[in-house]
């Protein structure tokens, strides 16, 4: 009895699979993904110390944050950029010091670089959704300057959230050993889910269901930590990266990563997105045609 009722759904179930899969399908290849993905990770790149300097800026602007720079530092480089984390975090707050010496001309340029990557991530996933991002200009640029102040503070919050489950998870391993591993090996993922299902609900110009940027957003989790692994492995028994370039070598892995990274969020968005116009088109088409009267 059991067997007929999978198959009953299971056979349910494969045509709305088959629509969905075409339709996720179709919508990456006309988006471009992997074009997009490119020119976000060239602008990311250039955008990458103003944003962390204009961050570590506002942090320190807060005492209960004082203490959170060098566990950001430690959290986001030994969990979200595989292997070379250590030289890219050297260069990176070297970068940052010279940048922080910058007159209040630079400083403010280096504020537009930060606000054209945003820009840019919002009009890529409003592109996706088939939204226009025509807000009037004082809105959007209020919307770029809330995530510019508010972002530090709520990654900020995040850290010291993260410092506190890793307490618990310490003071778990003494009583259960294995457990307290486990949660730490939890909270970067769980950081990363919270992070796309964010992203993927409050960007677009126009309402997204809690349910599509969930799938969306384990999606993009699942396929943002196969990438890492792989990426990682690739890195570290295929070293071709620092025969060709030596010391420059962290350059191009830098790159390929943040482009790697940007696939898998216009993933996650195509799958959010996806998502839900195959459950619009399910509900259209399972609704009863009138009958025209004679």
């Amino acid at each position: 009895m059991n067997f007929e009722r999978f198959e009953h759904y299971w056979q349910r179930l494969t045509p709305r699979l088959r629509v969905f899969g075409s339709l996720f399908l179709k919508r990456c290849r006309e988006d471009n993904i992997t074009v997009s993905s490119g020119h976000l990770a060239y602008v990311t790149l250039l955008s990458l110390v103003p944003f962390i300097m204009v961050t570590f800026t506002i942090m320190s602007a807060f005492p209960a944050f004082s203490s959170v720079r060098g566990k950001l530092e430690n959290f986001i480089f030994s969990n979200f950029v595989p292997t070379a984390g250590d030289v890219v975090r050297e260069h990176m707050v070297s970068f940052v010091g010279n940048a922080s010496e910058m007159g209040a001309i630079g400083i403010l340029s280096l504020l537009l670089v930060a606000l054209m990557l945003i820009s840019n991530v919002d009009k890529t996933l409003n592109r996706i959704w088939r939204t226009e991002s025509d807000r009037p200009l004082i809105y959007t640029l209020a919307i770029y300057w809330m995530v510019i102040t508010l972002g530090p503070l709520l990654i900020g919050s995040s850290v010291v959230i993260s410092s506190y489950l890793t307490g618990l998870a310490t003071f778990a391993q003494e009583y259960t050993p294995g457990l307290g591993t486990f949660i730490l090996k939890l909270i970067p993922s769980f950081a990363a889910l919270l992070a796309f299902i964010i992203l993927y609900m409050v960007v677009p110009n126009r309402q997204v269901k809690a349910r599509h940027a969930i799938g969306g957003g384990l999606l993009a989790t699942v396929a943002f930590e196969a990438t890492k692994a792989g990426f990682a492995l690739y890195v570290t028994n295929f070293p071709s990266y620092q025969v060709i370039y030596g010391a420059l070598a962290v350059v191009p892995i830098l790159f390929l990563w943040v482009y790697l990274s940007w696939v898998v969020v216009l993933l996650g968005a195509e799958f959010t997105c996806s998502l839900g116009e195959a459950l619009d088109h399910e509900r259209t088409e399972d609704q009863p045609r009138k009958v025209p009267e004679e």
